[in-house]
């Protein structure tokens, strides 16, 4: 697959889905504010961006293992504003729909393309506003709605802008969601706005993009989809003593700490291949541990309820 200049066509050998028009970025060092770990990550990111669903795997492992040395502020790239552009081959929803189909394929995690031909997004703002309003009532949270309300729109195939939709998820994940109202039609509009400020002052050009800093302001940045080793490498460069804390391999663990994984994540996490993962899955899914939801481009799992 080739890269098209728009930026819902994420080109899955680059991991990059990028702004059209957009300038690259660059450079290893720059101004940003102290940390108080020793490094700290800004990630931008979107809702919709199916390139940082694929890295969902490498960054979960990431927390898992250097989660007591970094910070990760996570921040909203702004993918699709709205419909009013024809770039790239694509002018409407239903064109997307086959190349998130592809991309699941390539990443080896569940992305349904139908959402684009049964229920279209109008756009990704709704959504990224609606976590700036998760984020100020509570940052773990304001996480786990992120994650609620990618596996909607990736897997179940929801539109993830109307109100009634980002309700559900952030009663899901323990959210006030009077108040997240109030602070998604107030303040919430004006965090994100400044997401997308910093997004051009800094150079981003695409999502997933991932800039590492330590307390000197040295800067590593990782641009795209890349391999596990690729984000560790950029921490190590910065603070080359931190060393990765030890985590249980256990499925009951490891869904301890994520309530939902698909089977990359958990051949990633667990450190087994993909074939003995998905068969473990299977397996527990069968004895009545996990609930499984299958798409026609994978499953993910949870945990059964008691």
């Amino acid at each position: 697959m080739h890269q098209q200049n728009n930026p819902l066509l994420c080109d899955p050998e680059t991991g990059i889905c990028e702004i059209p028009g957009s300038a690259a970025t660059s450079g290893t060092t720059g101004t940003v504010s102290t940390v108080e770990k020793p490094v700290k990550l800004t990630y931008f990111t979107d809702p919709i961006c199916s390139s940082c669903w694929g890295i969902e795997p490498q960054l979960r492992k990431l927390k898992l293992e250097y989660g007591d040395s970094i910070e990760i502020d996570y921040r909203m790239g702004g993918l699709l504003p709205d419909w009013s552009y024809n770039s790239g081959g694509i002018s409407k929803p239903s064109d997307v729909a086959h190349h998130w189909d592809e991309v699941s394929i390539y990443y080896g995690m569940p992305i349904d393309g139908d959402v684009w031909l049964e229920d279209p997004l109008p756009s990704s703002y709704p959504p990224s506003i609606a976590f700036k309003a998760a984020q100020m009532q509570d940052h773990a949270k304001a996480v786990a709605f992120l994650r609620v309300i990618r596996e909607m729109v990736f897997l179940q195939k929801k539109n993830i802008t109307p109100w009634e939709n980002l309700g559900l998820a952030a009663q899901r994940v323990g959210l006030d969601t009077t108040q997240l109202k109030k602070d998604y039609e107030g303040n919430a509009q004006i965090l994100f706005e400044e997401d997308l400020k910093l997004a051009r002052q800094w150079g981003v050009r695409g999502f997933p993009t991932m800039f590492f800093t330590d307390a000197t302001a040295q800067r590593q940045v990782v641009y795209g989809s890349k391999p596990y080793g690729a984000y560790q490498d950029a921490i190590l460069q910065l603070s080359p003593g931190l060393t990765p804390r030890p985590y249980s391999k256990e499925w009951s663990a490891l869904f301890g700490t994520y309530p939902s994984l698909t089977a990359k994540e958990f051949s990633e996490l667990s450190q087994t291949a993909r074939p003995v993962a998905e068969k473990l899955l299977e397996e527990l899914t069968n004895a009545g541990e996990l609930k499984k939801l299958a798409t026609k481009n994978g499953s993910l799992w949870t945990l059964k309820e008691r």
